[in-house]
């Protein structure tokens, strides 16, 4: 098949953990994949970020199919139900909430800023490093601390199931996909509701946080 340019686009995923390692503050940039999904939902009433456009998704592609990284297994039917998606969405936009209240606290001055990554939400990890002083205030910087933190958690629990099941087992309660998805039937109206179902099941769509 012809590969076109957003095919490459999993380097960016590639290089934006990578920069965030080095300089936390690249981690501004992860706010990119945050948006744009939605946007172009918004815009065009389809998934077409996810399908086409996820640097995550390629790469879970890339290093579970092509390098056989993956089991190539089903996955669990409750990993695709309404319940566990939009239960995951719920969560993990709650732990955002957290970290914009983080990052509100060190803006106001309640709180020192924490150099530290937080994986999977349990696990503080001294990420020291990755952070030289500006002049901008702390804030930013703990901004980037947490946004970072969410999107390694969110790429670690993508490679686990990609292991454990298909490549891009991510995609399917990735919760940057459910938001988009649930634009896209918002806007479809009642006449697109059994087309959004019926992808609804699939496994192919998600990506982004």
């Amino acid at each position: 098949m012809k590969k076109h340019w957003y095919d490459y686009l999993w380097i960016l995923s590639v290089l934006y953990l990578t920069l965030g390692f080095f300089n936390i503050l690249f981690a501004w940039l992860g706010l990119f994949c945050f948006f744009i999904p939605l946007i172009i939902s918004l815009g065009f009433g389809t998934k077409g970020y996810c399908n086409r456009y996820c640097g995550r998704g390629q790469l879970f592609g890339l290093i579970g199919g092509r390098f056989g990284l993956s089991r190539k297994q089903d996955v669990p039917r409750w990993m695709k139900s309404r319940a566990f998606r939009y239960g995951f969405l719920i969560f993990f936009m709650s732990m955002f909430l957290l970290m914009l209240w983080n990052t509100w606290l060190v803006f106001a001055g309640a709180r020192d800023l924490r150099e530290a990554v937080t994986l999977l939400w349990s696990f503080r990890l001294p990420w020291h490093w990755a952070y030289h002083g500006t002049i901008l205030h702390e804030g930013i910087a703990q901004f980037a601390f947490g946004f970072y933190s969410i999107m390694l958690t969110s790429t670690v629990l993508g490679l686990l199931t990609m292991i454990l099941f298909k490549p891009r087992s991510w995609c399917v309660y990735c919760p940057m996909g459910t938001m988009t998805q649930m634009i896209c039937r918002a806007k479809a109206g009642p006449e697109g509701k059994a087309a959004a179902e019926k992808i609804e099941g699939k496994a192919v769509p998600g990506g982004g946080l």
